[in-house]
């Protein structure tokens, strides 16, 4: 860990990241464990010093071990297919969509259903997964889509009945 000025820089196993902090926040190193203080205990100075210690701990936990996000895509003939640095979405549309992945993030096809999306920097992976989820949302009614994993989808009823003419 490097803390030059209001640079904060994390090396490890797999890359390093750096983050500039507000300069109402200050950073430093004491027995070997990394200390967040604020200048004042105003509502802002109190969650700059949140969101700093989160993001730095964020840079810690992604520089040691990284992040994943996992995508499933349902629908009959739905499928995800990688090549080279690019993924090719079939996903109901006239022609496959073609999605170019940014450097430093890995995107694993699993039975051409499933997506991994990895990478060390977790606003990164975050948005990667939400850009590729913005290609088909779920549609709430035939439950046909690209949706997280996790992610709990209720399928809405469809009309009961039609009007009846008097």
């Amino acid at each position: 860990m490097d803390i030059q000025g209001d640079l904060v820089t994390v090396k490890g196993s797999k890359g390093e990241l750096s983050h500039h902090i507000h300069p109402a926040i200050s950073v430093s190193v004491e027995d070997g464990t990394l200390v967040v203080k604020r200048a004042s205990d105003d509502r802002e100075q109190r969650s700059l010093h949140g969101l700093t210690r989160s993001l730095i701990a964020n840079m810690v936990q992604g520089v040691s071990s990284g992040f994943e996000r996992v995508l499933e895509i349902n629908g009959v003939g739905y499928r995800a297919q990688k090549e080279n640095d690019r993924l090719l979405l079939q996903v109901g549309y006239s022609s496959p969509v073609d999605f170019p992945i940014p450097p430093g993030i890995d995107v694993a096809v699993e039975g051409g259903t499933r997506l991994r999306v990895r990478g060390m920097d977790k606003e990164v992976v975050g948005e990667v997964a939400a850009k590729i989820r913005r290609v088909r949302p779920v549609d709430h009614y035939k439950g046909k889509g690209i949706k997280y994993a996790e992610e709990r989808l209720r399928l809405k009823p469809g009309k009961s009945g039609k009007a009846s003419k008097s």
